[in-house]
């Protein structure tokens, strides 16, 4: 039987769905903003007016931006920090968070607050520069990733999910001769893929919207990442990075290309790559989050 819904609950319901359609709008207009000035002729582009549709597209600056050299290297970067750094969190993550779930673990709480006490305190950026200078990591591919190899929150996050895994499992493999790093990678692992794939998420969009560490660390432009070149492009304005490989502004074509467009096709061509991972991994992010915020 369906019971009847009272006045007082239409009204909230309504004024619920009201407002979830106007955040909706707030969220996704941003983004539909900076398409379709991407796509726009110059004099649409460069009006202060809402943009939201423009009836003689173009996707001249797409083809201009796809050939700019800088943005072809700062891809290139970005994707292979994005897959090693990425690589390398999860699976020092993993390695850190499995001993510190353990109750026998020998001054456990000990290394957790040691641990838990970097979220809070560093070292600074000076002393962390003359560190990552005396190991000679300046300069490095490196220097990306080790200085952030683990992050605390994501290992904190992965060692609650471990503790709330049952013991049976773990206890059945050892009485059949199995090592803790065996029972860690082909039994805890292969059943913690909610949490893995949450983690991998947060490192990966971590990896991939840096910029400042490879603007302290590097200075080479072969070193480039892509939020790095974004920075330049769009709050610097600096023409050398949107000129290269006929990516500035043309006046010889039929649309002219002007900054304001090169900007905003740049974020796009930025903003997709990582966007389309989410579908991906939406399945087991709720699951993982969840699970792995539980126990303390």
């Amino acid at each position: 039987m369906v019971q009847k819904r009272s006045i007082g609950e239409q009204i909230f319901n309504v004024a619920n769905i009201l407002f979830m359609i106007l955040l909706a709008i707030c969220t996704i207009y941003p983004f539909w903003n900076v398409f379709i000035t991407s796509i726009s002729p110059a004099g649409e582009a460069n009006a202060y007016s809402l943009h939201l549709w423009t009836f003689n597209p173009t996707w001249e600056g797409y083809r201009k931006v796809l050939r700019n050299s800088y943005l072809l290297v700062a891809y290139r970067n970005t994707i292979v920090r994005t897959v090693v750094g990425t690589a390398v969190n999860v699976f020092l993550s993993c390695l850190v968070a499995y001993p510190l779930s353990k109750k026998y673990l020998p001054l456990r709480n000990v290394w957790t607050g040691i641990i838990v006490f970097t979220m809070f305190f560093s070292g600074g950026l000076i002393p962390s520069y003359l560190l990552m200078k005396s190991l000679g990591l300046v300069g490095s591919f490196w220097a990306l990733i080790l200085p952030g190899a683990i992050g605390t929150y994501n290992m904190i996050i992965v060692r609650n999910y471990f503790q709330s895994l049952p013991a049976d499992i773990e206890e059945s493999a050892r009485i059949d001769g199995a090592s803790e790093l065996r029972v860690l990678l082909q039994i805890i692992l292969p059943i913690s893929v909610p949490i893995i794939a949450t983690v991998s998420l947060w490192y990966a969009v971590g990896h991939w919207n840096a910029w400042f560490d490879a603007m302290i660390y590097t200075s080479s432009d072969n070193m480039m990442v892509l939020q790095l070149l974004l920075r330049r492009m769009v709050i610097e304005g600096s023409s050398q990075y949107m000129e290269s490989g006929g990516a500035g502004t043309m006046d010889s074509s039929e649309y002219v290309m002007t900054p304001t467009i090169i900007k905003n096709t740049a974020i796009v061509v930025a903003t997709v790559p990582i966007m389309c991972v989410y579908p991906f991994i939406q399945k087991y992010f709720m699951k993982g989050i969840m699970v792995g915020s539980l126990k303390g």
